[in-house]
C-alpha cells in the first residue's frame, strides 16, 4: 500500500512525461543548436544512449513482472493469508482492492485452515481500510472467525511488519508458510520487504491489473521499486 498518492512513484513518470512535452514542442529550435555546437551534438547522442538503456531496463522489469503475474497459485499450504491495503480513498473497496480481496477468497477456499489477515490504516476515508477489507470478505461468505484485521499502517514497510506481529499474537510460528496477496505489479517489492522484515517462508500471489491501467502502474512501480531500495525498505 502506498504511504500517499505523491510518491516517487507518481511524481517521476509525470515529470518524464511533461519533459517528452516540452522536448517535442521544442525539437526544431534544439535540433538547430545541435547544428551550430559538435559538443551539445555529443551530449545530445550520449542524452538518448542513456535514454535507451533506461527503456531497456523498464522492458525487462516489465518481463519480470509479466512473468510473475502469470504464476499459477502455490502449492504449499499456508498458515496466514496477509492481503495487503490498496491506500486507494474511500470506504468501499476500490476496484484494485477488490481484485485483491477476490484473489484472497479464491485462496482461503483452497486452505481453510489458513487465517485471513486484512492490513490496511485510516488514510482518506473514515474508516481503516482493514475494517473496509474485512466487510467485504464477510458479505462474500467468509467465516468472521477466520479475520485479523491490521488497521494502523500507512505502506507497504508498515503493512508486513504490522501484520507479522498479529500474526505472532495469533499463534502464528514465525517460520510458517505465508501467502501475501497483492496486485500482479507489487508482489516483487512487496516479496523483497516481507523478506528483510522477518517473513521466512513467504510466497506472493498477484490480482491482475486491468489492461487500461496496467502499464501506467508498471511504470510506477518500477520507480517504486527503486525509491524502496534507496529508502532501504529491502
Amino acid at each position: 500500500m502506498a504511504a500517499g498518492y505523491l510518491n516517487l512513484g507518481v511524481v517521476l513518470p509525470l515529470a518524464i512525461g511533461v519533459g517528452l512535452c516540452v522536448l517535442c514542442l521544442r525539437w526544431t529550435q534544439i535540433h538547430g543548436g545541435l547544428r551550430r555546437s559538435p559538443r551539445r551534438a555529443t551530449v545530445w547522442r550520449w542524452f538518448w544512449a542513456g535514454v535507451s538503456f533506461w527503456v531497456a531496463t523498464v522492458a525487462v522489469f516489465w518481463c519480470v513482472l509479466g512473468f510473475r503475474a502469470s504464476a499459477g497459485l502455490p502449492a504449499t499450504a499456508p498458515a496466514a493469508i496477509v492481503v495487503l491495503g490498496s491506500g486507494s480513498p474511500g470506504d468501499t473497496a476500490s476496484p484494485t482492492l477488490a481484485a485483491r480481496l477476490d484473489l484472497a477468497l479464491l485462496d482461503a477456499a483452497r486452505h481453510p485452515d489458513a487465517w485471513v489477515l486484512v492490513s490496511g490504516g485510516i488514510r482518506f476515508r473514515t474508516y481503516s481500510e482493514g475494517e473496509v477489507m474485512a466487510a467485504y470478505l464477510r458479505q462474500r461468505g467468509l467465516s468472521a472467525q477466520r479475520i485479523l484485521k491490521e488497521e494502523l499502517s500507512t505502506s507497504t514497510e508498515e503493512n508486513l511488519v504490522f501484520s507479522r506481529r498479529q500474526l505472532v499474537a495469533a499463534g502464528v510460528p514465525l517460520d510458517a508458510p505465508i501467502h501475501v496477496v497483492t496486485s500482479d505489479f507489487h508482489t516483487l517489492r512487496a516479496g523483497l520487504i516481507a523478506r528483510r522484515v522477518g517473513y521466512t517462508a513467504v510466497s506472493t500471489l498477484g490480482a491482475q491489473t486491468p489492461l487500461y491501467l496496467r502499464y501506467n502502474i508498471w511504470l510506477r512501480e518500477y520507480f517504486a521499486l527503486i525509491s524502496s531500495w534507496a529508502l532501504q525498505e529491502y
